[in-house]
C-alpha cells in the first residue's frame, strides 16, 4: 500500500503508520481506501491483539482530511468522502483489537476524529488537537461531532468545534483526550500494549465490546455525514477552502 505502513513489534503487537509526512500524513480517498482494506485484513489475524496508530515522521499524525482534494467537491462527492471516512473510523472503533494511537505531532481535524476511534491515546509534549473545520466553510465529517462529546463532555466539545481552537497536550491530557503524555509515544504504546497482552484476551476484547456497547448507543453518525454534505453547496465552503489554498485570511461575513 502507498499510503500506509505496517511492521509488527511481536506477533502480538502490530504499529500502522500513515505514510504520507510530506502532506503532514492527511487523509485522501485513497488512503481511507487502503485502511478499509488494511482494517478487513488485520481482523484475521488471531495472534494480533493491539494495534498502534501513528503517523509518519516527527510533525504530524495525521493534520487532517486533505482539503486539495476536498475543495473541488461537490455534496454528493462530499457525502461520499464523509461516509467512507466514517465507516473506516467504525472499522478501527470496533476492531476486535485494542488500538491505542500513539499521537506524535499534530492531531487536526480528521486527525483528530482517527484519535478518537482508537481505544487509548497516549501524546507527546508537542501534540497539538483541534477540529478547524468551521474555518474551511465546513463541520467535521468523520465522527467528531459524536465522538468529542462523549470524550470531552458536550459544553468542551462545542467549544472546541465552534472555535477551531487548538489546543496543547496537557490540555488534552485534562480533557481527556489523551491518557498519557510521554517523550515518546509509540515507545509508550508498545510498553502498554505488552501490559494487555499478557492478560485474558477474551476477557479484553469481551471488556471492548461492552464498553463500547454504551458508548455508542446515541451515536449518530449518519446525520453528521447529512450536515457535512449541505456545507458543500454553500458559498462558505468555496471561501474557507479557496482561503486556505491561498493562504489568507477567510471572508465569511462578505460571502
Amino acid at each position: 500500500m502507498e499510503n500506509l505502513l505496517y511492521e509488527k513489534v511481536n506477533e502480538n503487537i502490530g504499529i500502522l503508520k500513515i505514510n504520507r509526512a510530506k502532506y503532514m500524513n492527511s487523509l485522501n480517498k485513497e488512503t481511507l481506501n487502503e485502511l478499509d482494506i488494511f482494517l478487513d485484513e488485520i481482523e484475521k489475524d488471531k495472534n494480533l491483539h493491539v494495534l498502534i496508530i501513528s503517523g509518519e515522521g516527527e510533525k504530524a499524525f495525521v493534520a487532517g482530511a486533505d482539503i486539495k482534494q476536498m475543495k473541488a467537491m461537490n455534496c454528493v462527492e462530499a457525502m461520499r468522502f464523509s461516509k467512507l471516512g466514517n465507516k473506516v473510523f467504525k472499522k478501527i472503533e470496533n476492531l476486535q483489537k485494542v488500538v491505542i494511537g500513539a499521537i506524535n505531532g499534530y492531531c487536526l481535524g480528521g486527525g483528530l476524529e482517527l484519535a478518537l476511534a482508537c481505544d487509548i491515546r497516549i501524546g507527546n509534549e508537542k501534540s497539538k488537537f483541534a477540529q478547524p473545520e468551521v474555518g474551511l466553510g465546513i463541520i467535521p465529517g468523520f465522527g467528531a461531532t459524536q465522538r468529542l462529546s462523549n470524550v470531552v463532555g458536550i459544553s468542551k466539545a462545542k467549544e472546541m468545534i465552534y472555535t477551531g481552537d487548538m489546543i496543547g497536550s496537557k490540555e488534552a491530557l485534562r480533557i481527556g483526550i489523551l491518557n498519557k503524555i510521554e517523550e515518546d509515544p509509540i515507545k509508550e504504546s508498545i510498553e502498554m500494549a505488552n501490559k494487555i497482552i499478557k492478560k485474558a484476551p477474551i476477557a479484553v476484547k469481551q471488556a471492548k465490546k461492552a464498553i463500547n456497547f454504551a458508548y455508542n448507543k446515541n451515536l449518530c453518525t449518519d446525520y453528521e455525514v447529512e450536515c457535512f454534505s449541505t456545507c458543500f453547496s454553500t458559498t462558505d465552503q468555496k471561501e474557507g477552502m479557496s482561503a486556505f489554498d491561498e493562504k489568507r485570511k477567510a471572508n465569511f461575513l462578505n460571502k
